[in-house]
């Protein structure tokens, strides 16, 4: 989330220690909570990869934190979940065991979204009573709690997609503002850390380089939610060959949908070509800008510029192993944490080189 230089106190005027300890404390809570929404991105990929998101049936905030404590309870839930075309149409006759294979993995992913509500909501009362809490955060703090909640909404919205007669997964469209979401709150929640904990920023040495980055951190977030569409649609599934799809560089497909824009979310050929082609220009930026940068910038900025330029190579790996092993579950769900990954080093970068001169 950007901020402005005046916001902060001039560079050099002594604080007390109190206020350092607290700006810290402030910073670990903020990226420990930044470390449960990446494991809850992960947890996310996992259940769309073995099709457990469409177990729970119910949205109940407070009463389905609990799980099926009674035989009877459980086939409920069963008979509520044989109710929908998933079911029907992939799953019929597993039994009440191959139910709670799936049911368990979605009831974690809940699980752990109520407690990174209560890991945020305690510690903000807590910190917010002591007065621990900067005056200049609290009104962006309070407008993250509330994404957070809305957050929740929309993976109810999401999940209640697949519920559709014929439908066995969740709408391409509604996972993409699901993600889309999830990625804004880990941001705008990472970004705030690094103010709480680095307050005073020098301005940019390097405006140039400052742009640079910035334009990794946009790729970065467009190639992820280009990654949501190959999701949502299972595109990873065909054209399992790298670089080329059925001998092609552009596939034979790509403009089969009318009018050309549906094929951009909708065309498994284009989301896909689309997806590698981004991915292969976040690439080719953050190695452009780290090999440019690395050589001007002072050490810290470096080495959050090397860090990028490590975790972008990575993560293109990932990418091609995923796809040559037609999405195997471990790799995909590695795929899509080392993502938000990419997007930390990015962001961090960004703030390490300091905000724009003042004009």
């Amino acid at each position: 989330m950007p901020f402005d230089v005046r916001d902060f106190p001039a560079p050099g005027t002594a604080e007390p220690a109190a206020t350092r300890r607290n700006r810290r404390l402030v910073a670990l809570w903020l990226f420990s909570v930044c470390g449960m929404i990446l494991v809850m991105i992960g947890l996310g990929g996992a259940t769309r990869l073995t099709g457990s998101g469409l177990s729970i049936m119910e949205w109940a905030p407070l009463r389905g934190a609990l799980p099926p404590l009674s035989e009877a309870e459980w086939q409920r839930l069963y008979a509520l979940y044989q109710q929908i075309p998933q079911y029907a149409l992939l799953n019929e006759g597993f039994g009440l065991a191959g139910f709670k294979h799936i049911f368990w993995l979605e009831y974690v992913h809940r699980l752990w979204g109520r407690l990174i509500g209560l890991a945020f909501l305690a510690p903000l009362v807590g910190l917010w009573w002591r007065g621990a809490i900067e005056r200049r955060l609290r009104p962006r703090l309070l407008l993250l709690f509330a994404l957070g909640g809305l957050q929740g909404a929309v993976g109810w919205f999401m999940v209640a997609s697949g519920f559709f007669p014929e439908s066995t997964a969740v709408s391409p469209y509604r996972l993409v503002v699901h993600l889309a979401l999830a990625l804004l709150l880990y941001a705008a929640l990472l970004w705030t850390g690094l103010a709480a904990l680095r307050p005073s920023p020098a301005p940019a040495a390097l405006p140039a380089l400052r742009r640079a980055v910035l334009a990794c951190c946009t790729l970065t977030a467009l190639t992820i939610l280009a990654g949501g569409f190959v999701a949502g649609l299972k595109a990873g599934l065909t054209y399992n060959t790298f670089p080329l799809m059925d001998g092609r560089l552009v596939p034979a497909g790509y403009a089969d949908l009318h009018p050309f824009l549906r094929n951009l979310t909708e065309n498994i050929a284009a989301v896909q070509f689309d997806h590698r082609l981004l991915a292969a220009l976040t690439l080719l930026a953050v190695l452009a800008t780290v090999a440019w940068g690395a050589r001007r910038a002072r050490p810290p900025v470096r080495f959050a510029l090397l860090a990028l330029g490590g975790a972008v190579a990575v993560q293109f790996t990932l990418g091609v192993a995923t796809l040559l092993a037609v999405v195997a579950v471990t790799l995909a769900t590695a795929h899509q944490v080392m993502a938000v990954l990419v997007l930390t080093a990015a962001l961090v970068t960004l703030h390490t080189i300091g905000p724009e001169r003042p004009t």
